[in-house]
């Protein structure tokens, strides 16, 4: 799915109010030794990871998670930079990523210098994979390092697969903050919630799922019937708004409830 790419379109992602021209020798002496972290963390890591420079308005590090690739190799999603997604996702989620750039930024903005990398926004959109097959993901980006006037100068960016079914769910957390800001698309306005608290009989019979127990091995380690198992499980689902076992677990790895 090749397109050529619009300058004009592609400075898009790169907000005014977002603009690193020049960096001090202090903005510069952060990162040193720093790739060595993120090429640790993603070893470890089942999702695909990749670090924005806003600097050079370009990738500088693409893991190799196969998820964000698409068939291509990670140097190569590296080269391609921002062009990647115009290669890789078409135009209406294309022109979504467009708008959570903006209203992204401009909260971005509005925050304490001091509180910026705290952040973190989080959305879902497709990619095309090279079977041509649409994947929704979920995207979260969070600031590594910010120049000295407070702008974003590089920031990671960590993709899994979607728990939502559709593109959008734009929602901005802040670390050690109870507190969500959702966007609303429709009327463009940023409205606020609380994080989902789940029991800890919840937390625990979910962490035995991820353990890979059965219902019947469940109850009879945490000493209660499988009935009581099932209705607690029940309104976990209620809760968090999923149908099954494997979205709830997935709900609670995005949302860092385990």
């Amino acid at each position: 799915m090749e397109k050529g790419i619009n300058m004009e379109k592609l400075d898009k992602f790169f907000s005014d109010r977002n603009a690193v021209k020049k960096l001090t020798d202090d903005d510069l002496l952060q990162t040193e030794n720093y790739f060595d972290i993120v090429e640790a963390f993603a070893r470890i890591s089942y999702k695909s990871i990749y670090i924005i420079d806003y600097q050079k308005k370009a990738f500088e590090y693409v893991s190799d998670n196969p998820l964000f690739l698409c068939g291509l190799k990670p140097q190569e999603v590296k080269e391609l930079g921002y062009g990647f997604y115009f290669r890789n996702v078409k135009d209406d989620d294309l022109n979504l990523l467009f708008k959570i750039n903006e209203v992204g930024f401009e909260f971005f903005e509005k925050l304490p210098l001091n509180e910026r990398k705290l952040y973190t926004i989080s959305y879902d959109f497709h990619i095309t994979n090279e079977k041509g097959k649409d994947i929704l993901i979920n995207h979260k980006l969070t600031p590594v390092f910010l120049t000295e006037e407070g702008k974003i100068w590089k920031a990671m960016c960590i993709v899994a697969l979607a728990t939502e079914n559709t593109s959008g769910n734009i929602t901005i957390t802040k670390h050690s903050s109870e507190t969500i800001w959702k966007f609303d698309l429709v009327n463009e306005v940023w409205s606020t919630e609380q994080k989902v608290q789940l029991t800890d009989r919840e937390l625990e019979i979910l962490r035995m799922h991820a353990m890979g127990l059965t219902i019947n091995e469940i109850a009879e380690r945490i000493f209660l019937s499988v009935d009581t198992v099932k209705f607690h499980r029940r309104k976990l689902f209620e809760k968090i708004d999923v149908h099954n076992i494997t979205e709830a677990l997935a709900f609670a790895i995005n949302n860092k409830l385990l």
